[in-house]
C-alpha cells in the first residue's frame, strides 16, 4: 500500500492536479535514502507507523468481538461507514462534494465499492464463519497477493523474481491457515476463508484503480467515507436500529470508535505520514505488522488463542512480505 501511495502522488504532481502538494513534500517521500531524516522525524514516522498498524489490527478485533456479542456484520459496517464518513464531511465540502472532490461520481462509487461499504461488510461476514486470526492474516495476505499481480497484468509494472518468490510464499502460508479450515472447521470454515479472500481482492483492486486514476490516498479516503454515509438511509429502511441500540452505549460507542474513526480515516493519517516522514520502502513494513498484531491484541483483549497452524502460517506470510517488499 506505501508504494501505491508515493506512485499516485508523484503522478498528480507531473500531471498537475495536486496542486496543494509541494514538490518540496515528494522529494522528501521518494528520496530518504538521499537526504535521511532527522532523528527526531524518524521517531516520529516510526510512532506514526506501528500506529497506523495496530489501528488496523484493532479494526479486525473489534469486529470480531462485535459479532461474538451479537453485532451482525451490516451494523458493525455501519459504525465504519457513518462515523467516518459525518468526521469527514466538512472536508469534502471545502474541496467541492459536487464532484466529489474532483474525482468524479463514477469512480467515488467504484472507489467506495472497493474500499468503504464493499469491502468491509464482507471482511466483517467472515467472523460469522471463521475464527479472528483467519481473517486478521488472510485478508491483508491476498491484498498483497493480489495487488502484486494485478499491478503487473493491469498497471503492466515490472514484477521482479524476488517478488514472485514472496508471492508464492505467501501463497504457501494462505493453504496452511486455509487447511486448517478444512480439517477443524469444515466446509463453513472455507467459505470464511473465501471471504476474507474476496475482502482482500477487493483492497488489492481499491489499491489499483488509486494507482490507475491518480488518486492520492487521503482524498481517497476522504470521497470513500463520504460516499459511504449513503449506509444511513439504507441500514435504517432494510435493518433498522433496534438491535445495535439494545446492545447499549458502550458497545456502541467501542465500534464507533475503533472502526469509524481509529481503523478507518486515524490509520490511513498515520501511515501516510509515516510514509513522509520515512520514505515509502521504510515505512512499507508497518503494513506487515498487521496479522501479528492481530493476533497479539485479540490474545489480551478476547483471550483469543491462536493454533498451532496459524502461527505457522503466519510466519510463511510474514516471510513471504519481507520477500515481497525487499525486491
Amino acid at each position: 500500500m506505501s508504494r501505491a501511495i508515493v506512485l499516485a502522488l508523484m503522478r498528480q504532481q507531473a500531471y498537475g492536479t495536486l496542486p496543494r502538494m509541494p514538490r518540496t513534500l515528494l522529494a522528501a517521500m521518494t528520496q530518504d535514502r538521499i537526504n535521511p531524516s532527522p532523528p527526531h522525524a524518524i521517531a516520529i514516522g516510526i510512532a506514526c507507523g506501528v500506529g497506523a498498524a495496530v489501528f488496523w489490527a484493532a479494526g479486525f478485533v473489534a469486529a470480531r468481538h462485535g459479532i461474538d456479542i451479537g453485532f451482525t456484520p451490516a451494523d458493525i459496517t455501519f459504525h465504519r461507514c457513518f462515523w467516518a464518513g459525518l468526521v469527514l464531511l466538512p472536508l469534502a465540502l471545502r474541496d467541492g462534494i459536487g464532484d466529489l472532490n474532483g474525482i468524479g461520481w463514477y469512480r467515488g462509487i467504484v472507489l467506495t465499492f472497493f474500499g468503504g461499504l464493499g469491502i468491509a461488510f464482507v471482511s466483517y461476514s467472515g467472523f460469522l464463519l471463521v475464527p479472528l486470526g483467519h481473517g486478521g492474516i488472510i485478508q491483508p495476505s491476498t491484498a498483497a497477493l493480489l495487488g502484486l499481480v494485478l499491478s503487473t497484468v493491469v498497471l503492466h509494472e515490472r514484477l521482479p523474481a524476488k517478488r514472485v518468490t514472496g508471492a508464492l510464499v505467501i501463497v504457501a502460508g494462505l493453504i496452511v491457515i486455509g487447511g486448517e479450515a478444512v480439517t477443524t472447521i469444515g466446509v463453513h470454515g472455507v467459505a470464511g476463508d473465501l471471504l476474507f479472500v474476496l475482502a482482500g481482492a477487493f483492497f488489492a483492486t481499491f489499491g489499483m484503480f488509486l494507482r490507475k486514476w491518480r488518486v492520492a490516498p487521503t482524498r481517497a479516503m476522504i470521497v470513500t467515507s463520504v460516499a459511504s454515509l449513503a449506509i444511513l438511509p439504507i441500514y435504517g429502511v432494510l435493518v433498522g436500529f433496534s438491535r445495535i441500540a439494545a446492545l447499549g452505549l458502550w458497545e456502541n460507542l467501542l465500534q464507533a470508535i475503533l472502526q469509524g474513526l481509529l481503523a478507518g480515516p486515524g490509520a490511513i493519517y498515520l501511515f501516510t505520514r509515516a510514509v513522509v516522514l520515512l520514505g515509502a520502502g521504510r515505512a512499507a513494513v508497518f503494513p506487515t505488522l498487521v496479522p501479528p498484531g492481530v493476533l497479539l491484541i485479540g490474545w489480551i483483549a478476547l483471550g483469543s488463542v491462536p493454533s498451532v497452524l496459524q502461527l505457522i502460517g503466519l510466519a510463511i506470510v510474514l516471510l513471504g512480505f519481507r520477500l515481497t517488499q525487499r525486491a
